[in-house]
């Protein structure tokens, strides 16, 4: 594998608040921050609004990409909106 390659992949994800986090941490952090019933009111998902529950959501979200991207996005609102 090329070097510039390598050194292309490493400074691209130096921007990605994304990079390095599992669903699992994103959830629990959103969950921490935002509370089940905010969670669910703010993205009008069902796994957050109906007996929620970490197992559950992350089960929804990993087979979903539409749910999984609206969480990502919300992460990375919280983030920059708390720095």
């Amino acid at each position: 594998m090329p070097i510039y390659f390598i050194k292309t992949m490493s400074t691209e994800q130096i921007n990605n608040p994304l990079h390095g986090k599992t669903l699992e941490f994103i959830v629990k952090s959103l969950v921490e921050f935002y509370g089940w019933d905010q969670l669910g009111e703010t993205l009008g998902i069902n796994c957050f609004r109906k007996n929620p529950s970490l197992q559950s959501s992350l089960k929804f979200l990993r087979t979903t990409p539409w749910a999984r991207k609206k969480v990502e996005d919300l992460y990375i609102y919280m983030i920059k909106r708390n720095l």
